[in-house]
């Protein structure tokens, strides 16, 4: 039985001024980096047979955080990198509303019938992370950590229960948030979901879904 951990990584400035990020190369901000030492502080209670990484800094800081307690290098995943907003990418939400607004309500009615501007749809990304998580499963049976981003997140859980991304707004992964598949013989039992009760010192409010 293989064991896949799916996490996001920790905050950054971008999260907290609503930006779409992307494929920009944003760092984690402050407590960020808090987040990831607290996620590998909690991580260290599991054995972790390997760790995946998106290539984009916000991720892989957090994977070598949690690494560095784990005593393990990190394998870095073009698949797990994050969903390319096209030509959203960089630009805020209130700006996002008054350029492309009829898209915008289109993204969040119906999601999975949106492919960006110069970008990628939902279903782009399933194909890529999917290939990620079945050379995952052909290759190791036990815990095995992908971290990755909301977007990724999002589609892969969708994926993983048999649902289609039209149910993309139906899972919520917070910042550093942690969720957890069995995959046996087959089959993938969601055992939690978006777990961030390692970051409760922080006494920090949770952010908004983006």
């Amino acid at each position: 039985m293989t064991e896949l951990i799916l996490a996001r990584h920790g905050e950054t400035a971008w999260n907290v001024e609503r930006v779409f990020r992307g494929r920009a190369d944003v760092n984690l901000n402050e407590v960020g980096v808090t987040q990831a030492e607290l996620l590998g502080k909690h991580l260290s209670q599991w054995q972790l047979e390997a760790i995946y990484s998106s290539p984009l800094k916000r991720a892989l800081d957090t994977a070598n955080t949690v690494a560095r307690c784990q005593k393990l290098a990190v394998h870095i995943a073009d698949g797990l990198t994050d969903f390319d907003y096209g030509e959203w990418q960089s630009l805020p939400e209130q700006e996002v509303k008054r350029l492309y607004p009829a898209l915008l309500n289109e993204w969040h009615s119906n999601p999975q019938r949106v492919k960006m501007p110069e970008g990628e749809s939902l279903e782009d990304v399933r194909r890529r992370a999917i290939d990620v998580v079945d050379g995952i499963l052909a290759r190791y049976h036990g815990n095995v950590l992908l971290v990755s981003h909301r977007v990724v997140i999002k589609v892969l859980v969708c994926h993983l229960l048999g649902l289609d991304n039209s149910h993309f707004w139906n899972i919520r992964q917070d910042v550093c948030g942690i969720t957890v598949f069995d995959c046996m013989d087959g089959r993938f039992i969601l055992i939690s979901h978006n777990d961030t009760s390692h970051l409760r010192e922080l006494q920090k409010s949770v952010l908004a879904d983006f």
